[in-house]
């Protein structure tokens, strides 16, 4: 990306973004507040549906490349590193402090320090709840209705309609629909 772009995309979507977060972050979250904080940050997404609420303290990085359905809530202490892709379905809930990244180190003359990371997409389908202190790594699809267990880390594609959890992930039972 031209340097000239990654400016824009900084003034345009990122420092509005962090500002309002900021700003806002004296608000307690409940159900006023995290729609009001959702209102206000909505323009500075790349693309935002409806009813979007999201709590205090959460850092979404390179808002500009974060795609958000109708009806998703991302509650406190969240962390999401859009470098690449990010692809928000709608229905979907983050539970608090939830960490999620595009972005996957590299490594090189045996340190990951200085080494050329790799971007990639994540996307999150319909209706899935990704329950507190999970994390999701860099290329990872949640199929739609999907249930991540408390403090899994999700390494791997996830189908739909299935409930997982571990470190790393794994296939816990179907996620009956109804």
């Amino acid at each position: 990306m031209s340097t000239s772009k990654q400016i824009f995309n900084q003034i345009r979507y990122n420092i509005p973004f962090s500002l309002i977060s900021s700003l806002t972050s004296f608000l307690p979250d409940n159900r006023y507040s995290i729609k009001i904080r959702g209102k206000l940050l909505k323009p500075f997404l790349r693309q935002c549906g409806k009813n979007f609420q999201i709590g205090r303290d959460v850092t979404i990085l390179n808002t500009n490349n974060i795609f958000i359905g109708d009806d998703v809530y991302i509650a406190k202490g969240s962390w999401l590193n859009c470098k690449g892709k990010l692809v928000i379905d709608d229905e979907v809930l983050l539970a608090p402090y939830v960490t999620i990244s595009t972005l996957q180190h590299g490594f090189k003359n045996n340190s990951f320090r200085f080494a050329e990371s790799q971007s990639g997409s994540v996307r999150i389908g319909r209706g899935s709840w990704i329950t507190a202190h999970c994390s999701i790594k860099q290329g990872v699809t949640i199929g739609e209705g999907s249930l991540i267990a408390a403090n899994s880390s999700v390494i791997k594609d996830v189908d739909a309609f299935t409930i997982v959890g571990g470190v790393p992930a794994k296939f816990i039972k179907e996620n009956k629909k109804s």
